[in-house]
């Protein structure tokens, strides 16, 4: 989610009321977002660069606060502030309109056709007589850069530039030029470069540099003149500093380049909507013309609002509340959405503003309702349908396997789904051609390019970073490889494979074949051709000649195993011999992973359809147990069904995790239903009254939880007055002394229990960082790296490691409490130094 920064005094100004920091996080909660941070300038530099660099940083308490993604007008001050008044009823949502300019003629901007091989859109739009102050500003600028991170794909999509319309006259012209041909001063230079020269300008600039691979390849630039020739931007790089913008600007033409016209669109009304409440008529945007190679000419923006029907009675259903037609319509207005009720039954007509672009479905207008109505105010409630969950097959297999494969000796490894070309096709001597293999359109790294086709590189790189531990090395993987298949949807599929690997100073062939032999009795096929498995001599260029076979069971071929040819042992940087086995592990399941589990009837179709009922003599007759009471008290009372529910009020069973005989007796000690009052009783209730068919083939209790009745008097035991004993009876006293007993054992026990210090949970965490190139101060580096400090973070050894045209990266080692430091944030902060740091991977990670 975007992170929002915004200064607490300048927003509670603007929202016309000052709040606790409490009362402000109960607000954003209300209107469904979320106070993730309070800090200031000078409290950021010091955590992130150190208390030198932040002493002359601003102590302005700043409010960090996570925006959804989705919600373009939330991105900057004017929008938040907007939107908290109109849903606080403290202002009603504004009306946006585009108007002809006053001298009649609008600003043209003509797009050629030469820009069809670089970014062939483009939208514009004025903002006449605005008035700036320094906070206006900034929350401008910062604004534009929040959508060049978000809905632009950081310029990939749409780039956006603003420029002061006094200093430069139309129409413009949007064109396409080679780069040498383009000549400007850029924005904040004090010479002029060509577009081949600002390539290399921008290579090493902290900031621009990530947007220079978006059009350093073409054969042209994109470029605006005005009617001068002066150059207004280069998209999607840098804008020209004829035109930069300050707060003495009154004009402000806007212009938004893109590959996607829609989400320009989009864009350009954010920008307008946003800072139109500033100009000399409020909320008043002057239109521009813009014309297409073809001659097609269009007016922008077009700040569209668009009308949609629904039902109040769908997002009652849906959000589970019972609220009138005309109470849905004031909370939907709450969310800038203009309600009414049309008349025609619960019908509502919604108008939805320029500025909520992510309204899309009768859904997100549902979603708006129950965050205006308060999702604390709903009713909790039970649902109606109740299904018993299971472990997916697939994954049920998987962990027996995994237990029973350490079991056997070999240690399990996970590594990354992405990998290298080289790893999957050139170090196993195979053609990429041949390996099915899904490509990343464009990777970040070489090290990701392509969706794994096999488990065997990962484990073979597992090896080579693991030499120098004693030998054998015996490593096994169980996950997910990513295979093309055309007649999937998407064109790939998923499929489980099991791999081991044994390094040891001789092959070890015995080893692994013995371990698919282990592999195969546990998956209770037998040694046999056609009915049973059986391998079968193959040849395959990973693997030695001669030492390499086929594994089939029921005749269909599942996998491989064999010998490791030398060559693909010293492309992984290994010198010893190495037997492996890979094969596929989901034919055993004996159907497709993919089949769903449980089918939800709903409630309807149950009341619908009448089901026939059982013959009472072929009824199950249940035997109740006499008595009632319980470790939970007398189940026959409101207190002993209080105690149960509670009980169960973060358990689905009496006993473990599954339904056993312990909630049978309990059950049947119950002598009539719950309540539905007691709503975590009622639902064990129901559930295990579905099981009472199957009773019997439930597994046994392991602790008793219903206690024995006491025998009631009979007329013979009274019949006789000396028998009659008028203090209770001696059983009784021994129950209460061994009741008493118990209870100070339990006491003792807790104590003794609760002196013990808590374990605390550790991870060892190998990390690669990557510098930016060859002249990057590796020591300044490292010495970065070490600056990070955390509680429960020790650094540990480092050294650098070759990687490829005199590129060096440094590997170091740390050991973290996993409850107080994880590597998201342990990458976020070693990535915060930008100038030295261009990536931050994970290379080993082992518990403690």
């Amino acid at each position: 989610m975007p992170t929002v920064g915004v200064k607490r005094d300048l927003l509670f100004r603007a929202l016309g009321r000052t709040y606790t920091d409490e009362e402000f996080d109960e607000l954003c909660f209300e209107f469904g977002l979320e106070l993730d941070e309070i800090t200031s300038e000078k409290e950021i530099i010091s955590r992130e660069q150190g208390d030198t660099k932040a002493s002359g940083a601003s102590d302005v308490i700043l409010y960090k606060i996570d925006v959804p993604a989705n919600r373009y007008d939330l991105l900057c001050l004017e929008g938040l502030v907007r939107g908290l008044q109109v849903f606080k009823n403290k202002l009603e949502a504004p009306r946006y309109r585009h108007v002809s300019p006053l001298s009649g003629e609008r600003q043209k901007l003509i797009i050629t056709k030469e820009t069809e091989a670089v970014r062939p859109h483009a939208v514009a739009a004025v903002l006449r007589n605005i008035t700036f102050t320094q906070e206006r500003y900034d929350s401008f600028i910062e604004l534009q850069e929040k959508l060049h991170q978000n809905i632009c794909r950081k310029r990939s999509l749409v780039a956006i530039g603003t420029h002061d319309l006094d200093t430069i006259s139309g129409p413009f012209m949007y064109t396409a030029k080679p780069p040498g041909d383009i000549c400007f001063k850029p924005l904040n230079q004090s010479k002029e470069y060509t577009g081949a020269e600002l390539m290399s300008l921008y290579k090493t600039d902290s900031h621009l540099r990530h947007y220079l691979h978006i059009i350093e390849d073409k054969p042209v630039y994109p470029v605006i003149y005005d009617s001068n020739g002066i150059v207004l931007s280069m998209p999607p790089i840098i804008n020209g500093d004829h035109t930069k913008i300050s707060t003495k600007t009154r004009n402000v033409f806007i212009e938004c380049t893109a590959t996607d016209l829609t989400k320009a669109k989009i864009v350009l009304d954010m920008m307008v909507t946003m800072f139109s409440e500033y100009c000399a008529q409020p909320f008043t945007v002057e239109e521009a013309e813009v014309v297409y190679p073809d001659g097609k000419t269009c007016i922008y923006p077009e700040l569209a609002y668009r009308k949609e029907k629904l039902s109040s009675k769908f997002i009652n259903q849906k959000v589970g509340i019972n609220e009138s037609t005309e109470k849905i319509a004031e909370l939907l207005t709450r969310m800038c959405l203009l309600s009414q009720a049309t008349g025609v039954g619960d019908e509502l007509e919604v108008e939805i503003p320029p500025t909520r672009s992510d309204v899309i479905h009768a859904c997100d207008i549902m979603e708006d309702a129950a965050i205006a109505y308060g999702f604390n105010n709903i009713t909790r409630t039970i649902p109606h349908t109740y299904t018993i969950a299971n472990q997916f097959p697939l994954n049920k297999l998987t962990e027996l396997l995994r237990q029973d494969l350490a079991a056997a000796g070999f240690t399990e490894a996970l590594n990354f789904a992405l990998c290298s070309q080289e790893d999957i096709a050139d170090k196993l001597g195979k053609k990429i051609s041949e390996t099915k293999a899904v490509h990343i359109s464009n990777p970040k790294t070489a090290e990701f390019q392509v969706a794994r086709t096999t488990l065997l590189p990962g484990l073979l790189k597992t090896i080579a970073a693991n030499r120098k531990m004693p030998l054998p090395l015996k490593l096994f993987e169980i996950s997910d490889v990513v295979l093309k298949d055309e007649t999937k949807d998407v064109g790939a599929r998923n499929s489980r494979h099991f791999c081991a690997v044994y390094y040891n100073k001789s092959p070890g062939f015995e080893v692994i074949h013995g371990l698919l032999d282990r592999t195969m009795q546990l998956l209770e096929v037998k040694p046999a051709r056609g009915e049973g498995y059986h391998i079968q001599a193959a040849d395959d260029c990973t693997f030695f000649p001669g030492r390499c076979a086929d594994i089939f069971v029921h005749g269909k071929r599942v996998g491989r195993l064999g010998v490791l040819h030398p060559d693909v042992i010293n492309r992984f940087e290994l010198t010893m011999p190495c037997s492996a086995l890979e094969m596929d592990i989901e034919p055993f399941l004996g159907h497709t992973a993919e089949t769903p589990l449980t089918h939800d009837v709903p409630m309807t179709e149950a009341i619908k359809h009448k089901f026939p009922i059982q013959d009472e003599s072929r009824q199950i007759v249940l035997s109740r147990p006499t008595s009632t009471k319980t470790v939970f008290g007398d189940v026959s009372t409101q207190v002993g069904l209080k105690a149960l529910s509670d009980f169960l009020s973060d358990k689905s069973y009496i006993e473990g995790f599954v339904a056993s005989q312990a909630d049978m007796t309990v059950f049947d000690a119950i002598p009539y239903p719950p309540s539905p009052t007691l709503c975590h009783l009622w639902r064990w209730y129901n559930h295990i009254k579905s099981f009472q068919t199957e009773r019997a083939h439930l597994p046994s209790a392991k602790n008793q939880f219903v206690l024995p009745a006491t025998p009631p008097a009979t007329p013979n035991d009274a019949s006789d007055g000396e028998d009659i004993d008028l203090f209770g009876s001696d059983d009784e006293a021994e129950s209460a002394e061994a009741a008493r007993i118990k209870e100070q054992r339990l006491a003792e026990y807790a104590a003794k229990k609760s002196k013990k210090p808590a374990l605390v949970a550790k991870s060892s965490i190998l990390l690669d960082v990557k510098p930016w190139d060859d002249e990057t101060d590796m020591g300044k580096l490292e010495e970065c790296v070490r600056s990070v400090s955390m509680d429960g973070l020790l650094w540990g050894q480092s050294k650098l490691v070759p990687v490829g045209y005199g590129i060096k990266k440094l590997q170091i080692g740390c050991v973290v409490e996993d409850d107080k430091v994880g590597t998201d944030l342990l990458e976020e902060a070693i990535t915060a130094f930008e100038e030295y740091v261009q990536s931050v991977d994970v290379a080993a990670f082992n518990k403690i």
